[in-house]
This record gives C-alpha cells, structure tokens and sequence, in this order.
C-alpha cells in the first residue's frame, strides 16, 4: 500500500505511450479470451476473426460486440477466463429476467481494482489520512466494496456505512467527521435534508469532497450539493461488467468530466443503431474492452450509455461527457438499475394479479419514485380492501427483495390501467430531464 501517493507514470504519459501499451495490453486481452472463455471464442469464429486479425487499436472494429445478453446466456459462470478456484470475489448485477449478471475477480483483478479507486479518490482530491464515509450499497453491488478497497489502499480510514438508516449517517457524519463522501448522488440530497430536519447545517459539517456515481446527474444537481453543503461534488464512473465504479474518474482541479483509466480499459463510441465506430467528440453509446482483466475480460462490451469522448485535460488520458441516457429501455432507480420486464415477471408470478400493468416514476424532492399500478384480475374483482393489501404488501417485498428497490403499488380495479395497440407504454417517466 502506498503511503504518499503520487500520480502514476501513466497519468502524465505521452499519447504515444498511451497507444503502445493499450496496443500490447489488448493483444494480450483477445487472446486470453479466445482461448479461454468458448461463448465468445464461438462469436468470433463466427465472425471470422482471429486475436491474430488484430495489429493496432483501430483494428478492434473487426471483432464483435459483447452484450449483456452475453452474460445472461452463460449464466452463472460462463463467460469466466480463469478456473472458478483462481476466482477470489463475485459480484453481480440485475438482469432483464430476474437473474443477475454475475462478474468474477482473481486477485490480480481485485488488486488492480483497489489501485484504479485509490487513484480515481486522489483525483477526486482524497489523499492519505482522510477518512472516508462509504455510503454506497455494499454485498453483490460493486459500489461499496470498490470505494471501500480503493479508500484502504490510498490509505484512508475507512466507515464502511453503506445505504439506509439516514438519521444514523448524519449522526455518524457529525461524530466521527469524515472529510470525503462516497454515495449517490441522489441520496446526497437525502442526507442533506435529514441535515435539515435536525436542525442542522449540511454545510457546517466536515466533509469537503462528495464522490458520486452509480447514476446519471446533472450540472444542477452538482451545484446544489456543492452549495448545501460547501463541497467539491465530483462524478465517478464504472460498471460491474467492465470492473466496477473507477473506470473513469473526474479530477478535481478540473471537473470537466471522467478520466477514463485507458491503461486498463479501451474505449470506443458507436453509432447505436449501425454500430459503427465514431469519431471523438460525437454523441454514441460507450464501448468499453479491458485490457488487463483476468477472471472476467470483456470485449467490446456495449454499455448502452451515451456519451461522447473527449480530449485530455487534467491527466493523459481521455474524458467522457456526462451521461445524456441510455439507448435501451432501462431505468435508474436510486442508483438501481431496473427494467420494466422485471417488475412484470414479479407481477406474474403473484396469482391475483393480471399482466395489465403500468410504472410510473417520479422525482419526490431529489429522490426518484415508482408506482406500479396493476390490476387485480376479474375473478378477483370483489376482494376486500384488506386482500388488495395484503396483495401488494407482497409485491412491495418481492420488488424490494429480487430488484432492490421500494416501491408503491396500487391494485386497480379491472380495465382500469391503460390498453395500447401494438406495444404496450410501460412506463410513465415525469422525471425532469
């Protein structure tokens, strides 16, 4: 463990140094995968592409994409490099179909994953000797986890929270005093207003650097952050299918976007329709290949996030843009990341309930909600107010137990959610944009 951290050497590398160690590192990385992980050995013989075909970066075009779809067909285990016993940590990820997507780490990965979030909290502004509040989800989420190992091995102090129990995180927050905060932030806002209903001053406390992530959020919301509670509100980027938060982390000095750690993950910007690469500085969806990945390397693996990439600034390497959306159908709840097939299959598998069904998402104050009205079916159209009830009770827990997230659900009377022709509107979004 670092003590005194420095930059790392490649943070302030050539551009050409930048290139010829991606060059070797994703190489490495296509071979690695081709001969060991068969599903995408199959894509590629499909494709008519060997690890050979590949001899400079614009070179990765040729090989094809990988989806989460990709994770869903090998579930659990499938897509793994390594045998299970090189494996040291699982983490997982909801799936459209209530089976997560499951990613794997040897020890290499987990190292250089604390070596990546040390890095990407010393360009937030952390350095050795703060302590650090963890207030993103730890188990199968990566989010805890990652900010927890990253924080250690800047060597920070670490309170390992996790989500919920806000009266208890500002309690916490003004006992203990940490000076930097790793949460969503959305919940930023949340434990902001408990601040408030205290009697207290968010911005009187000791915190100086929020790290946020884990969902989209706009200039505005970093603006209020910043001013209630007289901070730095910096955005990090990642997923669990690439590493886990610290793919890209904006710095500090600048706060003009995620750095992108190139050094371990190549990316890319496709037109989302065509999948055709795209220029630097064009609106697309993120790709992203790792270089260095061993239980779990990924290849061309298509985020569904839209973003642009843009030059360096404050490090090497390159930035993207703040997330303007996503190019499929799912949502983000509190950081969760939900499709409307999950809540349908739960709908189906309770035996009062119809498949006339309908979400709507709200923002209350600066915290996203969800309705889900669903309709009772007609031979149980005379059920008491109490059954209707206990109906939802139930779907309420299985929402919040197999999605993660809590919900309101309302039991509609027959005929009374509404029928589309052709497909179905499932969801009702009045979120500002």
């Amino acid at each position: 463990m670092k003590s005194d951290r420095a930059l790392d050497a490649i943070e302030t590398a050539s551009r050409d140094e930048i290139v010829a160690l991606q060059t070797e590192r994703l190489r490495w990385s296509l071979q690695h995968t081709y001969d060991n992980v068969a599903h995408i050995r199959a894509k590629f013989d499909a494709a008519g592409v060997k690890p050979a075909d590949f001899r400079e970066l614009a070179d990765i075009a040729k090989f094809p994409f990988t989806t989460k779809q990709d994770l869903r067909d090998t579930y659990p285990f499938g897509m793994f490099a390594v045998p299970e016993g090189k494996v040291v940590r699982v983490h997982a990820s909801s799936g459209t179909t209530g089976k997560p997507t499951v990613v794997g780490y040897t020890q290499n990965d987990i190292d250089n994953w604390a070596q990546l979030m040390a890095r990407s909290i010393y360009a937030a502004g952390g350095r050795p000797g703060d302590k650090v509040h963890v207030s993103y989800g730890y188990g199968l989420f990566t989010g805890g986890l990652g900010a927890h190992y990253g924080a250690e091995r800047l060597g920070c102090t670490v309170i390992p929270f996790g989500g919920g129990q806000t009266e208890r995180q500002v309690q916490l927050i003004q006992d203990f005093k940490p000076s930097i905060i790793m949460v969503t932030p959305s919940y930023m806002l949340a434990i902001a207003d408990e601040f408030d209903r205290q009697g207290l001053s968010p911005a009187d406390c000791a915190l100086k650097i929020g790290i946020h992530g884990a969902e989209p959020w706009t200039q505005q919301m970093r603006l209020e952050i910043e001013k209630r509670f007289a901070i730095d509100a910096i955005d990090i980027y990642g997923l669990s299918e690439v590493m886990g938060p610290g793919v890209a982390q904006e710095c500090i000095e600048s706060k003009d976007g995620p750095v992108i750690w190139e050094d371990h993950f190549y990316p890319e910007i496709i037109d989302p329709q065509t999948g055709a690469v795209l220029p630097d500085g064009e609106l697309g969806e993120l790709v992203f290949t790792s270089l260095t990945k061993e239980a779990l390397p990924i290849i061309r693996y298509r985020t569904r996030d839209l973003t642009r990439l843009l030059p360096p600034t404050a490090r090497s390497m390159r930035r993207i843009a703040k997330i303007t959306g996503r190019s499929d159908d799912m949502l983000i709840i509190r950081g969760v990341n939900v499709f409307p097939s999950q809540i349908e299959e739960l709908i189906l598998k309770q035996p009062k309930l119809s498949p006339h069904y309908q979400l709507e998402v709200s923002r209350e104050g600066h915290l996203d909600a969800m309705d889900v009205n669903v309709e009772i079916k007609p031979e149980f159209a005379t059920a008491t107010a109490a059954e209707k009830e206990f109906v939802a009770h139930e779907l309420q827990h299985h929402i919040k137990s197999y999605v993660g997230i809590s919900t309101r659900v309302d039991i509609k009377a027959v005929g009374s959610v509404e029928r589309s022709i052709g497909k179905a509107k499932r969801v009702i979004d009045s979120r500002p944009k």
